[in-house]
């Protein structure tokens, strides 16, 4: 088998990411994996070794530690030898009834799924320029595209990070750096386990094949599955007048 990519995933121990994680292994990728849990990461780092990485690195950090973000980008760089893959996949789903109660969960929702995020992909950034072809591919969400009374506060933070991902590629272009925002629908994982499930709920394995494609094409966004995307347009293009009448 042909070396496959050197492949850094933060928040490895997601759905989402180990079942990327799954599809990159079997291609033989070098991974370096970080998550806060050390018993969990274990779990998958030996479960990506079975099916075909052909090295894993691991390291335990909790990523809403934005001060440690450069320096663990630089580990990874010099564990690896170099990145062509960055997936960042880590974040929460907070309460909106909380975070309308009190300002503390809505604070600290906005800092793991917009600050976070959004720092440690200026750090990928910053270390990927100028160093050839990679893609750094986020995680945000279809919730960010309209403000909706269900979701508001997580979607204003997945919304900000639309927007952050969207300057980092245009300030990227040329460089041989693609920033790819993946904006999955309604994703069945431990995260959404209370929810009533329906028919455009989708698997981890179908959303991580729809992510490994917009890798591989070089996407620039990527709704997934592809279905959102006319379903968010809809959703975009109603006036206000109606919306405001709506409980979507």
């Amino acid at each position: 088998m042909a070396e496959g990519p050197r492949v850094f995933i933060a928040g490895a121990t997601s759905a989402i990411a180990q079942a990327v994680g799954r599809r990159l292994a079997a291609r033989g990728a070098r991974l370096f994996l970080v998550a806060r849990d050390a018993g969990k990461l274990g779990m998958v780092e030996s479960d990506l070794r079975a099916r075909g990485a052909k090295w894993i690195g691991c390291a335990i950090a909790d990523l809403e530690g934005i001060e440690g973000h450069d320096a663990l980008v630089a580990r990874a760089l010099e564990a690896m030898g170099g990145i062509e893959i960055a997936l960042i996949a880590h974040g929460v789903l907070p309460d909106q009834a909380a975070c309308e109660a009190n300002a503390q969960p809505m604070r600290a929702a906005i800092h793991a799924n917009f600050v976070s995020a959004a720092s440690l992909a200026g750090a990928l950034a910053r270390r990927l320029e100028g160093r050839g072809p990679a893609t750094i591919a986020v995680i945000g969400s279809v919730a960010g595209d309209r403000g909706r009374r269900g979701n508001y506060v997580y979607g204003a933070a997945k919304g900000g990070l639309a927007i952050y991902l969207e300057g980092l590629r245009h300030r990227l272009h040329g460089c041989g750096v693609n920033v790819l925002t993946v904006k999955p629908g309604f994703v069945d994982t431990p995260m959404t386990s209370a929810f009533a499930k329906g028919p455009l709920w989708a698997s981890p394995d179908r959303v991580a094949r729809g992510i490994v494609r917009a890798i591989d094409r070089g996407s620039r966004v990527a709704y997934v599955p592809w279905f959102w995307r006319p379903i968010m347009g809809v959703i975009r293009a109603i006036p206000d007048r109606i919306f405001l009448r709506t409980r979507l």
